[in-house]
């Protein structure tokens, strides 16, 4: 006997221990299921089975497998009908178990036979069946959401949501049919926030923002996104999208404006301000941020204005002063660079005069920042012969360095 037909025999040898070795736990999964009992043992046979790839597009193991799960769910669900004690992140796992190996049995069952044609055998009987489970999957997430689980939570929005693409809900068409979906993805790309998963906040962006109860959370998630991403150009373009919706939210006109500042963009600051406070006049974040811009821009006219619209408003702003006070401080550094000091010294003491005030106001309402207001202060006194006060500024400024 030769050496290639022996290593044959052996082969089919292995081959049939395998087969039996199948049909065998085939056979105790199916009596668990009959008697009722031991329903995990049964799944457990199964997933084994499937762990090795030649059992992976063997239809009956997956059919056994999600028989299994679904014995398994009516054992919780009758539990919790008749009010008895179930753990409930068991009873919401089973159903997401249950859309899990349906979906990869029907990818199985739906693969082309010999000739080409696809005739999946399970396809209706079980969406159908999950069509009647699918809102628990959305209570599974949103149950753990409130328990702060949101990989768990993740999980359940993604196949709740996915559904929709899914070859076994074919026609079902749930982003159109079911109103839940902008929930159920907002819900997701909070939980993707949560977790700073930034490719997972964009996943479900568009269906999300279709929840306009909280689309403007959802547009706060995807810029985050975007930053986390170093993807400035969407960054932007979402901020702008999210201060012309909602031009008052707290998060998006300053974290715009901020980024407009730092690429030395101050004549878009303004634009974002003035567009703001054709929203709200009195708005003391447009106003601040316009009088910034103003004062980065030269406009000392209107930076002056604005900062004293602002105090009128709120006269306990700190920087509404402190741009004041720059704005003559400037004026006099340029009138000095001219170094005509007979010619300026009426011009210079004005200047000094009106910044003065202006300064220590801005000193007393914010008494911590004394890198701004120190040398601010100190050239006010001394141009101004104030010799106590400078005094008193220069030792601050000695114990600075």
């Amino acid at each position: 006997m030769t050496s290639r037909r022996v290593f044959m025999i052996a082969c089919g040898c292995l081959a049939a221990l395998a087969c039996m070795a199948q049909k065998r736990e085939l056979n105790q999964a199916e009596a668990y299921l009959k008697s009722g009992k031991d329903l995990d043992k049964a799944e457990k046979l199964m997933t084994d089975l499937l762990k090795k790839p030649e059992n992976r597009n063997n239809k009956k193991i997956y059919l056994t497998w999600y028989k299994s799960v679904e014995a398994q769910y009516e054992v919780a669900n009758e539990k919790l009908y008749l009010r008895q004690k179930y753990d409930t992140t068991q009873f919401f796992g089973l159903i997401r178990r249950l859309y899990q190996v349906a979906e990869t049995l029907d990818s199985v069952d739906a693969r082309p036979d010999k000739k080409g044609r696809v005739r999946p055998d399970y396809r209706k009987k079980h969406a159908e069946r999950l069509d009647q489970l699918r809102r628990n999957l959305y209570f599974g997430g949103t149950y753990q959401v409130r328990k702060g689980n949101y990989d768990e939570a993740y999980g359940y929005f993604t196949t709740y949501l996915d559904a929709d693409h899914q070859p076994l809900f074919k026609g079902y068409g749930y982003l159109a049919t079911d109103s839940l979906m902008p929930q159920a993805a907002f819900w997701a790309t909070q939980s993707a926030y949560m977790l700073q998963r930034a490719d997972s906040v964009l996943a479900y962006r568009n269906v999300a923002l279709l929840d306009t109860a909280r689309r403007e959370y959802t547009l706060q998630y995807v810029c985050e996104a975007w930053r986390w991403l170093n993807r400035d150009s969407a960054y932007v373009a979402t901020l702008r999208r999210g201060f012309d919706e909602y031009p008052e939210h707290p998060y998006f006109f300053p974290r715009l404006a901020d980024w407009y500042t730092a690429h030395q963009m101050p004549d878009s600051v303004l634009a974002a301000a003035n567009r703001g406070l054709r929203v709200n006049a009195d708005n003391q974040l447009f106003l601040l941020a316009k009088s910034v811009a103003q004062l980065n821009m030269g406009d000392d006219a209107g930076c002056i204005e604005t900062s004293e619209r602002l105090i009128a408003l709120n006269d306990t702003m700190p920087e509404a002063y402190f741009n004041i006070a720059t704005v003559y401080l400037n004026q006099a550094l340029a009138l000095e660079m001219e170094n005509e000091p007979r010619k300026n010294r009426m011009r210079l003491t004005e200047l000094y005069q009106q910044a003065r005030p202006y300064m220590e106001a801005y000193r007393k309402l914010a008494p911590e920042d004394s890198k701004r207001w120190a040398p601010a202060l100190y050239r006010v006194y001394l141009n101004l012969n104030m010799g106590k006060r400078f005094d008193e500024i220069d030792g601050i400024l000695k114990k600075m360095k």
